[in-house]
């Protein structure tokens, strides 16, 4: 690794290195608009592939210019007031900024998406406050829930070559009871991991630090490299079996190369195998993986992919990255059969087809493990480990203008995901680096969004899952961190084993954007959970909270 960092500082001050941008944070919201107007296009965007998230904000405004040069397509008035919103939030990339003189606080927000800029041939500098206080109400506590958040967001480039981002805030929460519930089971904040007590006489009070950055840099015109904390995604449904932004942030090197119709991208990645030891240590595991991706037509992409989670731990827990994984371009299970290692490999394959300029049609499908035999058998092996994905997008629908839906479907089977211990499981920090259920389920999700002025937008979501949870001390195959070799049988297995337990989650927004990148949102959440244990908490939640945010992305417990 210290090999790796070298490697890198070397291509940071190389002479070849080209013009470089920072990437866009991941928003669902963002990167909606952003997908609708391609649908709308009708073609696929050459510039960046659109499950490969997050898009550099030089991708971003090439798109933009191209929607712009395309006399074919016709936007309505709220359309052209989005497409003024991206543009504005990645302007350095349409103008050069004026420098003069002013005393300070005249130089403020001279620009609608930064409280503070200074741009010269040399240097680029964006920083904007963030900002997210929230309260609620939840049925199950006589007391407001909260979110307290406060931090900077500062992004930039140096001499046109190496950009550079981070972000940070510092956080205090109170969350509702069915959250509380899923921070006790892991020992961890959904998204963030770590976090402390906020207050010793309300113990359901939390405390936790976020912070991502990065440097990226081109060593060549089409070769990206990032290396830092933060997350990543593919995937182009509203969840990913593949890798999500559910898990918290964590150190990697992402290199990324788009050429043609292709894309090809490798993370490799440290992550946190376990929370609870008594010496405060988190031992670490590591991730490799690589994604191909092809635009076979103008509208019909396909993608496959292979994952290795590996982390050996000795007596004294300590375990490193072996480097026969950073070959960028070889079968990493080949690898892990010559090195004689029983490394979690993960394979698959996705795809997207755009067509009539309204839909979209995306889907993911992952193999963990698997017998040819045992799948014609039908016998339900335990083995027979895959999950995947089958979901549409529909804009304009009906011919209401800026009115978009979405279905999508997700399922894995039992013990998908899962090892002999969390070095191997897909997780990181005790949560799925995938669907936030983590296996042994089925979920179905309905989507609408419709803006019906510029500033204002209504989203409906609802979500039926269906799952096994473990009782009595049995492992079903739902928890990614229990050991699959504790697995109740090898013969029977089904999705849903276990204690069947069915969910209904509903969640309806109003959002209102009164200054750029800043929301009032009014939020009403209904979650409905049912099964035949009497000892379930919660099982019937309304939480009503009232937001605003500023430059930060809304935080979500959709599960």
């Amino acid at each position: 690794m210290k090999r790796l960092c070298l490697f890198i500082v070397f291509l940071s001050f190389s002479a070849f290195v080209q013009a470089q941008s920072t990437f866009a944070p991941l928003n669902q919201d963002y990167y909606h608009l952003l997908e609708r107007y391609e649908i709308q296009s009708g073609k696929l965007y050459q510039g960046f592939h659109s499950h490969i998230k997050p898009y550099t904000r030089k991708a971003i405004s090439s798109f933009l210019n191209s929607l712009e040069n395309d006399s074919t397509l016709q936007f309505s008035k709220i359309d052209l007031t989005n497409l003024e919103y991206l543009k504005q939030d990645n302007w350095e990339f349409f103008k050069q900024d004026t420098i003069y003189k002013k005393p300070f606080w005249r130089n403020l927000y001279r620009q609608h998406s930064d409280f503070f800029h200074h741009q010269e041939t040399d240097f680029d500098v964006h920083v904007n406050p963030v900002l997210h206080f929230s309260l609620g109400k939840d049925n199950n506590t006589s007391k407001l829930t909260f979110l307290n958040s406060r931090g900077i967001e500062l992004r930039g480039t140096i001499s046109q070559k190496v950009g550079f981002y981070t972000f940070i805030t510092d956080n205090q929460a109170s969350f509702p009871k069915y959250v509380q519930a899923q921070i006790q089971k892991f020992d961890a904040v959904p998204q963030e991991g770590y976090y402390k007590d906020g207050d010793t006489a309300e113990p359901t009070n939390v405390d936790f630090i976020h912070a991502r950055g990065y440097i990226t840099f081109n060593p060549v015109k089409n070769i990206n490299l990032q290396f830092g904390h933060d997350r990543n995604v593919i995937g182009n449904g509203y969840r990913s079996m593949v890798l999500s932004d559910f898990s918290p942030n964590y150190l990697f090197l992402k290199l990324n190369t788009n050429a043609w119709r292709f894309n090809y991208q490798n993370i490799f990645a440290q992550m946190t195998a376990e929370v609870l030891n008594a010496d405060g240590l988190r031992p670490k595991k590591y991730m490799a993986q690589h994604h191909l991706s092809f635009n076979v037509s103008k509208n019909f992409n396909v993608g496959v992919f292979e994952t290795i989670i590996f982390g050996q731990r000795d007596t004294l827990t300590n375990n490193s990255f072996d480097l026969n994984y950073l070959n960028p371009i070889i079968f990493y299970r080949s690898v892990e059969q010559q090195l004689g290692s029983p490394d979690n490999a993960l394979l698959g394959a996705d795809f997207k087809w755009n067509f009539a300029k309204r839909f979209s049609l995306y889907g993911q499908f992952v193999l963990d493990e698997f017998l040819i035999k045992e799948i014609r058998a039908g016998r339900g092996w335990w083995g027979n480990k895959f999950a995947g994905q089958l979901g549409a997008k529909y804009i304009n629908a009906f011919g209401i203008k800026n009115l978009d839906l979405q279905a999508e479907v997700n399922f894995a089977r039992p013990y998908t995901y899962t090892q002999e211990n969390n070095f191997k499981s897909y997780t990181h920090y005790q949560q799925p680096l995938a669907h936030p259920l983590g296996a042994n389920f089925y979920e179905f999700i309905g989507i609408l969004r419709y803006q019906p002025l510029s500033r204002l937008n209504f989203t409906g979501k609802l979500f039926y899952s269906n799952y096994g949870l473990d009782e009595n001390g049995l492992n079903w195959g739902g928890n990614l961190l229990l050991d699959n070799r504790t697995r109740v049988q090898e013969y029977d297995n089904s999705i849903g084993q276990g204690l069947s337990t069915k969910t209904i989650f509903a969640d309806a927004t109003i959002s209102y954007q009164a200054w750029h990148n800043c929301f009032i949102e009014l939020k009403q959440v209904f979650r409905r959970t049912t099964n035949s244990s009497v000892d379930m908490l919660y099982k019937n939640t309304s939480f009503t909270s009232l937001t605003l945010r500023l430059n930060i992305a809304p935080r979500l417990h959709e599960f």
